[in-house]
């Protein structure tokens, strides 16, 4: 400041450079702003993205994992207050909320007085798009058992059926932990016309049962743990994003209607020794998939391969990019050869072999009496020894190690993939919340260089092996791990 100068050099700025930085902020933080000076506390009421989260209002130190009723009960009335001051100084039609996101645990009359608050505000003002993430405080289904399942069932629909209006301009919904009723989810879809995202998280109708989806607007679809005996995408032209996380039912767990724009697609489940393998070719018929993502958390290798047929060329023409994510530890990887075999146009390849315990049954005599797989592996043998691959770029190991069954799969890539630039070697992942073996990674320079040579011998090949332990942010940015509560940063990442 200057001397003799009450004014700063942020408070100089146009409003609409502080809009845009307060827009930046959650809602409690922005609300503080409002007290610095009367032109600050007209600023809120021009903010173009308001993001209200009960989870924002939680004591240092308590999370989603730990918070108690007392807690939520409470957070939950702060987010209710924050919702009303934010929403009341606002001149209706005045100003365009682009993003209103509203997130809070299914207690009480709190849903409704938000969402009421919420459906006015959308009658009134300009509104882009607006998200409701419904929370129950529970994580992981062996906290919730069919009496509570059914209890929030029945509060989420109370709170839909009181606030209709909000509810029919909403463009995302992320619920969890429901169990529905036979019609709940239809009238769910029929109501939210606008709805371009859906997110369930162990929700289901009680007995297995068929979960039929059409949707003139929906474009992102997540159904995780899930208790569905079958999905039916019937009708959805405008899907382009699914996430297809853990089924019951091996036969016909997931069918494809009309989805002509999907493109990238998640599929993870845990294989059990009494589960036939899934042809791909068959599950994901009747598409043309870009992104593809298969997680086998540690266990059985789910998946069938197979030897080019038309069908399954059809299904992987378009692919560019594959993500196998959990391989298990110490199983021979040339199955996944048969993926570039049938995808020509395939450019980025990356996998992660990791025997997380954090999701694994580690319990031996429960693994016998659930029938886990002690084979986990599957075997694969190509019969196009001299096949050549012209696209795939990069190629990408999580969890390496200087084993004979990696090494020699990376030579047969490298070999394979002649125009292969950039393969990247990781060591193993770290979870925050368990402990994870170190693997056998070459450390040392003269060791990398070991590695190099052992993998290059016999083969030509102008790839470039990066085996540094620092990982590239387009890297990290590709790691997804929704089904578990992996803690990812660039610090835990790794272990050196």
């Amino acid at each position: 400041m200057q001397k003799g100068s009450r004014d700063d050099r942020i408070s100089a700025l146009p409003d609409d450079i502080l809009v845009n930085i307060i827009d930046r902020l959650n809602v409690p933080d922005a609300a503080r702003t409002s007290i610095l000076s009367r032109r600050w506390s007209q600023l809120s009421a021009k903010l173009s993205r308001l993001i209200i989260n009960a989870q924002h209002f939680l004591p240092e130190g308590v999370s989603n994992v730990n918070v108690s009723d007392d807690e939520m009960v409470r957070v939950n009335a702060a987010a209710v207050e924050a919702t009303k001051s934010i929403l009341t100084g606002r001149s209706p039609g005045e100003h365009t909320i682009r993003f209103l996101s509203a997130a809070f645990y299914l207690r009480d009359d709190v849903p409704i007085s938000i969402g009421q608050a919420i459906g006015h505000v959308m009658e009134t003002h300009l509104v882009e798009m607006v998200q409701f993430s419904v929370m129950t405080g529970k994580v992981g289904t062996d906290d919730l058992n069919d009496d509570e399942l059914i209890i929030c069932g029945r509060e989420f629909m109370r709170f839909f059926d009181a606030c209709q209006n909000a509810f029919g301009g909403l463009t995302s919904l992320d619920i969890e932990n429901l169990r529905f009723g036979e019609s709940d989810i239809p009238n769910i879809l029929i109501t939210c016309k606008q709805l371009k995202h859906l997110r369930m998280l162990n929700c289901d109708s009680g007995d297995p049962s068929a979960l039929k989806v059409e949707h003139a607007h929906l474009s992102e679809l997540s159904i995780i743990n899930c208790f569905f005996e079958q999905v039916m995408l019937n009708w959805l032209p405008q899907l382009t994003q699914m996430t297809f996380d853990g089924w019951i039912n091996y036969q016909d767990p997931l069918v494809l209607g009309h989805v002509p724009l999907l493109e990238t697609l998640s599929l993870t489940n845990t294989g059990y020794s009494f589960h036939n393998l899934v042809k791909l070719s068959e599950f994901i018929s009747s598409t043309s998939i870009r992104d593809l993502k298969l997680g086998f958390r540690s266990e059985k290798i789910w998946v069938q391969p197979e030897c080019p047929t038309e069908s399954l060329a059809s299904v992987f023409c378009q692919l560019r990019f594959v993500n196998l994510v959990n391989l298990p530890e110490g199983c021979d990887l040339t199955w996944t050869m048969f993926i570039l075999e049938a995808a020509p146009l395939l450019k980025e390849l990356y996998m992660t072999v990791w025997d997380h315990a954090c999701m694994m049954e580690t319990d031996e005599e429960t693994r016998k009496e659930e029938m886990y797989s002690e084979n986990r592996g599957v075997e694969w043998d190509s019969s196009a020894s001299d096949f050549k691959h012209h696209s795939l770029v990069t190629l990408i190991i999580f969890g390496f190690e200087s084993e004979d069954y990696m090494v020699s799969y990376l030579k047969r890539v490298m070999e394979a993939a002649v125009n292969l630039e950039d393969v990247f070697l990781y060591s193993s992942l770290e979870c925050n919340h368990c402990d994870a073996k170190p693997a056998r990674f070459p450390r040392t320079k003269r060791q990398r260089m070991s590695l190099k040579k052992r993998v290059t011998a016999g083969i030509e090949s102008f790839a470039i092996i990066h085996s540094s332990p620092t990982l590239r942010d387009d890297h990290l940015a590709k790691i997804v791990y929704p089904e578990c509560s992996l803690e990812i940063s660039r610090t835990m990442l790794l272990r050196q």
